[in-house]
């Protein structure tokens, strides 16, 4: 946890639910890299397995009609913000029961209702778009909070700094979140990153920065906590660097490339084995819990499996006329 930051007492059931969310995105993922091996889930897949704890710390402090802005590797943060996992299967499945009717597939869930505004497949595209979502809260008064997730990678995008500059100028209500996992693509963050500070390169436009554990769910719930309850009370723009570590490969379709040892080594830090410990550690979760908490999540990750496969494929026409209905007739 970061030095200095005041601790949040949670109750048993909220660091339950912290571990819960946390689970049901690792299971979740785990299922879709077997469905994507049998080619029933295609395309480009970015798994978010081992940082789960920052999706879950972040959106567990966020109401339902704040904004969040998601990357390619999305699946984490819509099932955090409250999506429906069977929505997300199917979606991931091309079926037309999915977030996005089957049409967009894994960078592309949207889910409005929860405050879900959608993956991107542009690098640091998700940023601007934050910045966004900032401002129509700003312009009609409500303390609504809009939250960029990003990698370190999309970081060394030119936006990342703009949208800064501009966040900063209109102090607008945006949480900028880093999830610093390391590595942008292929690419370790020793080779490819001057400055590895990204929280002090928020600093440099005026908006406060702070750097957590990514692995520590609790302390990310705590800085997130604080800094949105600043951010609601007019303080403008705050930055959260969250270090952490990405399990899988950068997607399905690239081999990983890794040191020898370094998975192991973060898989002593592993999110969900953390928290649990913490639990267990303080008389408030055992064995038999924990194994109650595995069947009921799988159950459920089951039930998405199930859905998603017996949904109807999209139909083409249907998706030609509603790109009419948008267009208008230019017949």
């Amino acid at each position: 946890m970061r030095e200095g930051m005041n601790q949040v007492n949670l109750s048993a059931d909220e660091k339950r639910a912290l571990l819960r969310t946390m689970l049901l995105i690792r299971r979740f993922e785990e299922k879709v890299k077997v469905l994507y091996a049998e080619k029933i889930v295609a395309g480009a897949i970015h798994l978010y397995i081992g940082q789960e704890a920052v999706a879950a710390g972040v959106c567990a402090v966020l109401r339902r009609d704040d904004y969040v802005f998601s990357t390619h590797r999305g699946h984490g943060h819509a099932i955090a913000k409250g999506a429906d996992p069977k929505a997300i299967m199917a979606e991931l499945m091309g079926r037309d029961t999915g977030l996005s009717r089957g049409h967009g597939g894994s960078m592309h869930l949207f889910s409005p209702d929860d405050g879900f505004m959608g993956g991107n497949g542009i690098v640091g595209g998700g940023i601007p778009l934050a910045l966004g979502g900032a401002f129509s809260a700003q312009y009609t008064g409500a303390d609504r909070v809009s939250v960029t997730f990003f990698s370190d990678g999309a970081a060394n995008q030119g936006v990342f700094s703009e949208s800064l500059n501009l966040a900063a100028l209109f102090g607008l209500p945006v949480l900028f979140v880093c999830e610093n996992n390391g590595y942008a693509a292929t690419t370790s963050l020793a080779a490819g990153t001057a400055q590895v500070d990204f929280a002090g390169r928020a600093k440099a436009f005026g908006v406060p920065g702070i750097a957590v554990d990514g692995n520590d769910v609790l302390a990310v719930r705590d800085a997130a906590a604080e800094v949105v309850g600043r951010i609601r009370g007019g303080d403008g723009p705050h930055l959260i660097e969250c270090r952490t570590y990405r399990m899988e490969p950068h997607c399905g379709i690239i081999a990983d490339e890794r040191q020898p040892g370094e998975k192991e080594q973060w898989r002593e830090r592993d999110p969900i084995d953390h928290l649990r410990a913490v639990l267990v550690e303080e008389g408030r979760f055992s064995p038999s819990e924990f194994e109650q908490l595995e069947r009921d999540v799988m159950a459920q990750i089951e039930e998405a499996v199930r859905f998603g496969l017996e949904s109807p494929w999209p139909d083409p026409h249907a998706a030609h006329n509603r790109c009419w209905a948008v267009e208008g007739d230019r017949s």
